[in-house]
């Protein structure tokens, strides 16, 4: 339920990664956040289908049920669009937990999340 010190927490492992290890690929930020939260004990699918689309991140608790769209060069705001526009938080609205979208944005200029936006 702590959005903000998770995605701070993001935030500094990616900071403290050798710019040799980086590429500048959405789906190389993507990865790391799957293993990250894998290595968590929590449960994550990448790539999740919907009728709509694919979820970049599906982050699931026994509280919570996170989507979390990433963005490469793009904006925090547009990621959250996508969740909204694609209704990606539907198949998740009768499981009995708190549904949290997550807009994300990395950029190539410092290789690490930028900003987010959640609600």
């Amino acid at each position: 339920g702590k959005v903000d010190a998770f995605m701070l927490r993001l935030k500094a492992l990616m900071a403290d990664t050798p710019y040799e290890l980086i590429r500048d690929l959405e789906v190389h930020y993507q990865n790391v956040i799957y293993i990250i939260t894998k290595l968590m004990g929590l449960y994550v699918q990448a790539e999740y289908r919907t009728s709509r689309g694919r979820i970049d991140l599906l982050v699931g608790t026994d509280k919570y049920v996170y989507i979390i769209e990433l963005k490469h060069d793009g904006t925090a705001e547009e990621a959250l669009a996508q969740i909204n526009s694609k209704d990606y938080a539907l198949p998740f609205a009768t499981v009995g937990r708190e549904v949290v979208k997550i807009g994300a944005n990395i950029t190539s200029e410092t290789r690490n999340l930028e900003r987010w936006v959640v609600e």
